[in-house]
């Protein structure tokens, strides 16, 4: 048998060739199935050190899946001082997203983010923050306010898939892509305020 030891994870991203602030991230992709396999699709900023590094510079993820439940799929944005996430699952009602492509979506606004799994809204989130050390918060939408590059990516084995084991079949470990298309929000307005939570 096989092991993780004799894989690595692979990665495409656009950094340095593309970046884009504010617009819809779409992506059809076949995800892999089998225990140990991560696929993801996110999305960083191109200066990380902007706001200061991870997670107060942001992160944006449209998709993440665990090969051991191809049904349900994760989407997630990471951000702040303290680190603080906002994250959502996604199950489809019947077949899993290693059976056929499915499209992944984000629309990012400096106000709100929409996701989308097949043209059906799951998630949508309009509250965030960061802070720079030693300061107070910096103005909403940061940390959402810069250019981000997109990341395609497949890991092997991790804290949160587990290793692989006999199950896994290395030979169709695929994240078969069949596009990434990226449309840039052409007019919009950052003096947007961020809103304000009802008292518990």
């Amino acid at each position: 048998m096989k092991t993780a030891d004799g894989y690595t994870s692979a990665r495409l991203n656009t950094q340095g060739k593309q970046d884009t602030k504010y617009g819809r991230f779409e992506i059809r992709a076949k995800l892999p199935k089998g225990q140990g396999l991560w696929p993801a699709i996110w999305l960083m900023p191109t200066n990380e050190s902007l706001y200061g590094q991870w997670p107060k510079c942001g992160e944006i993820d449209i998709m993440e899946m665990l090969g051991n439940d191809t049904s349900t799929m994760y989407s997630t944005i990471h951000y702040g001082d303290p680190h603080t996430s906002q994250s959502t699952t996604y199950k489809l009602d019947k077949g899993s997203f290693a059976d056929d492509y499915h499209v992944f979506a984000v629309e990012w606004e400096p106000s709100e983010m929409r996701f989308y799994v097949d043209g059906v809204l799951y998630f949508t989130v309009n509250d965030w923050f960061t802070k720079v050390e030693g300061m107070d918060e910096v103005t909403f939408p940061a940390p959402f306010d810069q250019p981000f590059y997109v990341i395609l990516n497949l890991a092997v084995g991790g804290d949160w898939p587990g290793s692989p084991d006999a199950t896994t079949d290395f030979a169709n470990a695929k994240m078969l892509v069949d596009y990434v298309r990226v449309f840039q929000l052409e007019n919009y307005d950052e003096n947007v305020t961020k809103p304000e939570k009802a008292a518990p």
